[in-house]
């Protein structure tokens, strides 16, 4: 069975569980195991789905599982009979159409280091290809980050599928992922532009004291959000979770950085394309 890896920015989880959970022919879900997945676990079970978790080292024993010998035996004797034949062959057209998918979240303190970032990734890829028919890399560039991404491993043999807009450029980041693309965060930019403006989404507006405690981050709270030069705050809603909770959230942070609040409708347009084109690529549709 095919297998599409996703390497993911934790602060992605909110679009990651809205595309798994969308994906009727989804074989089986594996998640990377790591300490920072809890959240996202309780995300994808409210969605009805119950993915597996896993190390990543033995993902491949896992992927491989298979029958036991006698069953193989026993298949390959009712082989010779056409009823079963004609069985195993509708079966088979079924199951090219599915996918087994393995998703690996990295955890968001990795942004405090853009270089400890790059590196993650980097070794994240290496260790997944080897296993996986096609690979997902749901992060934006990041700055000039993994400007080069797709270049370095061009020699892979594993190929790599980003998160695009219909022009086929690579978002920015996570912002313009939630707003519909690179050109629509401009407009924003250009909008606001004399407000010095922070963009939350859902997991962005319930993150922002974790950031300011993470390892590498200490300085995040004080020498940033609190730069008096922002003044506005801006939710970007996609639709995605419990407003109830995301307006909470937003209005926290505006109180505690004393900021307005705007609103900014969202858009899920590039994450579910982006998603279909990768797993279509994997099952040959």
């Amino acid at each position: 069975m095919p297998v599409l890896s996703i390497i993911a920015c934790r602060m992605l989880e909110d679009e990651l569980v809205h595309v798994l959970s969308k994906d009727r022919e989804l074989q089986q879900l594996i998640v990377v195991e790591n300490r920072d997945i809890s959240g996202f676990l309780r995300k994808l079970k409210s969605k009805n789905c119950s993915p597996r978790t896993v190390f990543l080292d033995r993902i491949p024993a896992l992927l491989k599982g298979g029958s036991s010998s006698d069953f193989k035996t026993f298949a390959k004797f009712l082989s010779f009979f056409p009823f079963f034949k004609r069985i195993q062959e509708k079966k088979k057209i079924r199951e090219e159409k599915k996918v087994s998918v393995v998703v690996n979240l990295l955890r968001l303190g990795l942004h405090a280091d853009l270089e400890l970032l790059k590196a993650e990734v980097y070794r994240n890829i290496r260790e997944m290809a080897p296993f996986s028919d096609r690979i997902l890399i749901f992060y934006g560039t990041c700055g000039n980050t993994f400007g080069k991404l797709e270049e370095d491993f061009a020699g892979l043999g594993c190929p790599l599928f980003f998160l695009k807009e219909k022009s086929g450029e690579t978002i920015e980041d996570c912002i313009s992922l939630a707003l519909g693309g690179n050109e629509a965060y401009s407009r924003a930019m250009i909008e606001f532009r004399g407000m010095g403006t922070i963009y939350l989404t859902p997991m962005w507006a319930s993150s922002w004291k974790r950031l300011g405690t993470e390892a590498g981050s200490q300085d995040f709270n004080n020498s940033y959000l609190k730069n008096p030069l922002y003044c506005l705050a801006a939710k970007i809603d996609n639709g995605l979770v419990d407003n109830l909770d995301f307006n909470e959230n937003v209005q926290e942070f505006a109180c505690a950085f004393g900021m307005k609040v705007m609103n900014l409708k969202g858009s899920v347009e590039i994450v579910e394309q982006s998603y279909l084109n990768a797993r279509n690529s994997v099952t040959g549709k």
